[in-house]
C-alpha cells in the first residue's frame, strides 16, 4: 500500500460514476452516504529489554450506508472498486424498501484544521524508535534497585477518510495518532506491584520521544509502583469519595457520558431519558462533550459522518441541556445533529459516541476537599470498570487511592473499588475543585462491538455516600 496521500477518486474510482451509483442506491432514502477509509498503524514494545512487538498494519475500504427511519442497511468492502460499489449498493438498499423518504439537508461545512495531517509512522525512523524504548528501559531501571522489569510502548497511526454524499459533498479528514507508555514492575521482599503511565494525542511522535516527556512518564509509573508497594488492603463499605483530577473522570465517562448519547434517550433505555430540562445533578455540575479541543485523542475535526465535531454542553448547572446525537437519531429525535456520529472503522456503521468529555472545574481548592473529608477514599487513578447504561450502575477499580480520616491522606490501599449508580454519583457532588484537567490522552471507548479513541476530564471532586468494595475494615 502506498504511502502516497489517500485519493481514491484519483486511484480507484470516477467521482462522477461513483456519485451517480450513490444517488441511485439512495433514492427514496433519508439520509446516507459513502465513506471510504484508509489506515495504517505501527506499534513497538520493548518487554523486559527486548524487542516484543513490531508490527505494521495497512488497510482500506469503504462502506455504503441507506437509511430510513429507524432502519439503516449498511455495505462494506476491502476492495475500493466501481464492482464492490454495485454489489454493495444491492445490499444497502434493502433498507429503504419502496422509498418515499426525504433526504435530510447535509452537513454545515467547516474550515476548522484541528491537528496535523503529517504522518507521524514516518516522523522518525525505526530504528530512532527502537532506540528510544531501549533508553526508556535503561532510564526506569537506574531510577531504583526494585525496578525489576520495564515496557515501554511506541505507537503511531494514520487514518485518512473521505466522506461522499448524495448531493455530491465531500469531505475529507487526515487524523494522525501517537501514544507512549511505560509500565514497571517492583519487588520489594517478595512482594511485586506494579505502575503504568503514559499518553500522546492527535500529535507527531517528536514530542513523545523528547527525553524530557518519557522520562516524566517512567518516574510517575515507578512511583505508583512504589505507592502500590507501600499500600494496605482497602477497607469496604459506604463512605465519601474524593476523585482526582483529569483521568478519574473516566468514571464520568462511564456511568454518565454513554447515558448521555442519543440513541439510548430515543428508545428510553437510558436512566436519563425523559428528563431533559431537569435537575439531574447537584448544582454547580457542568459537563461538556467537546471534539474540538486542538490536537486531543478524543477530537476530531469532522465526525464520521461528515458533520463537523461540536463543543456540546450536556449538564448546565445540574440540569440536563442536551444528549449527543449522531444524524439518524437526531432526525428522530428532531433536534441538530452535534457531531458526535463516529464509527470504528469502513466495516462499521456510525453512531452517537463521545469525544471528549469532561466536567468545568469549581471554585474550591482541591486541598480544602481533601481536608474536608472525615472518613473516606481519595482516588486518585483508575483502571477497568464495567457500567450498565440502562440504570447506570457502575463498578471501577481503582490503581492509586489513599485512605483518609479527619482530612489528613493516610496509607495507600489496593484493591479499592468504587461501587454506585450515575444519577446518585451526580447528585451526591459536594464539592467542585478549580482544578479541571484532561487525561494525558490514553482512552479508548467501546460500544456495541465498536472501539474509538475518547477523552475525559474533571477536576477534584468529593462525593458522598458511594459504595467501596475491599478486602474489609
Amino acid at each position: 500500500m502506498s504511502d502516497a496521500e489517500f485519493r481514491p477518486f484519483e486511484t480507484h474510482l470516477d467521482l462522477d460514476r461513483t456519485l451517480a451509483q450513490v444517488r441511485n442506491t439512495l433514492a427514496g432514502a433519508e439520509d446516507g452516504e459513502l465513506f471510504l477509509e484508509r489506515r495504517r498503524s505501527e506499534s513497538l514494545v520493548l518487554d523486559d529489554g527486548r524487542v516484543k512487538t513490531a508490527s505494521y498494519d495497512a488497510s482500506e475500504g469503504f462502506g455504503l450506508r441507506a437509511v430510513r427511519g429507524e432502519v439503516a442497511g449498511y455495505a462494506h468492502a476491502t476492495e475500493i472498486s466501481e464492482q464492490s460499489l454495485k454489489r454493495m449498493s444491492e445490499t444497502a438498499r434493502l433498507a429503504i424498501g419502496e422509498g418515499g423518504g426525504v433526504m435530510a439537508p447535509p452537513p454545515l461545512g467547516t474550515n476548522r484544521h484541528l491537528y496535523t495531517d503529517a504522518d507521524p509512522i514516518a516522523g522518525a525512523s525505526f530504528p530512532v524508535k527502537v532506540d528510544t524504548l531501549r533508553e526508556i528501559d535503561a532510564f526506569a531501571r537506574a531510577l531504583d534497585p526494585r525496578v525489576v522489569q520495564v515496557t515501554a510502548t511506541i505507537a503511531a497511526s494514520l487514518q485518512e477518510v473521505a466522506i461522499l454524499r448524495p448531493e455530491g459533498g465531500l469531505v475529507t479528514d487526515v487524523r494522525p495518532m501517537t501514544r507512549v507508555n511505560v509500565s514497571v514492575i517492583v519487588e520489594d521482599q517478595g512482594r511485586r506491584e506494579a505502575g503504568t503511565a503514559g499518553g500522546g494525542g492527535r500529535v507527531s511522535l517528536d514530542g513523545l520521544l523528547d527525553p524530557v516527556d518519557w522520562q516524566s512518564k517512567a518516574r510517575e509509573a515507578l512511583r505508583i509502583a512504589l505507592v502500590n508497594l507501600e499500600a494496605e488492603p482497602a477497607p469496604a463499605g459506604v463512605m465519601d469519595i474524593v476523585l482526582g483530577p483529569g483521568w478519574p473522570g473516566i468514571l464520568l465517562h462511564e456511568a454518565i457520558g454513554h447515558g448521555l448519547e442519543g440513541d439510548a434517550n430515543r428508545k428510553g433505555s437510558s436512566v436519563f431519558a425523559g428528563l431533559m430540562g431537569q435537575q439531574i445533578a447537584a448544582k454547580g455540575v457542568t459537563v461538556l462533550d467537546d471534539g474540538t479541543i486542538p490536537d486531543r485523542r478524543g477530537s476530531i475535526t469532522i465526525d464520521d459522518e461528515g458533520t463537523p465535531s461540536g463543543k456540546n454542553v450536556l449538564i448546565d448547572d445540574g440540569k440536563l441541556v442536551g444528549f449527543m446525537q449522531d444524524r439518524q437519531n437526531a432526525r428522530l429525535m428532531g433536534v441538530n445533529p452535534t457531531g458526535n456520529g463516529r464509527r470504528e472503522s469502513y466495516a462499521h456503521i456510525p453512531m452517537p459516541r463521545m469525544t471528549n468529555t469532561y466536567m468545568l472545574g469549581g471554585e474550591t481548592d482541591p486541598g480544602d476537599i481533601v481536608a474536608d473529608l472525615k472518613d473516606g477514599i481519595w482516588a486518585v487513578g483508575f483502571g477497568g470498570g464495567q457500567v450498565d447504561t440502562t440504570n447506570g450502575k457502575f463498578v471501577f477499580s481503582c490503581t492509586e487511592a489513599y485512605r483518609v480520616k479527619d482530612g489528613k491522606v493516610g496509607a495507600p490501599v489496593k484493591g479499592a473499588t468504587l461501587i454506585g449508580d450515575g444519577a446518585t454519583a451526580l447528585n451526591g457532588i459536594r464539592a467542585i475543585g478549580n482544578d479541571m484537567a484532561l487525561d494525558p490522552g490514553m482512552g479508548n471507548c467501546g460500544k456495541q462491538g465498536q472501539w474509538v479513541p475518547v477523552g475525559v476530564g474533571q477536576p477534584t471532586v468529593m462525593i458522598g455516600g458511594l459504595t467501596v468494595g475491599g478486602a474489609g475494615n
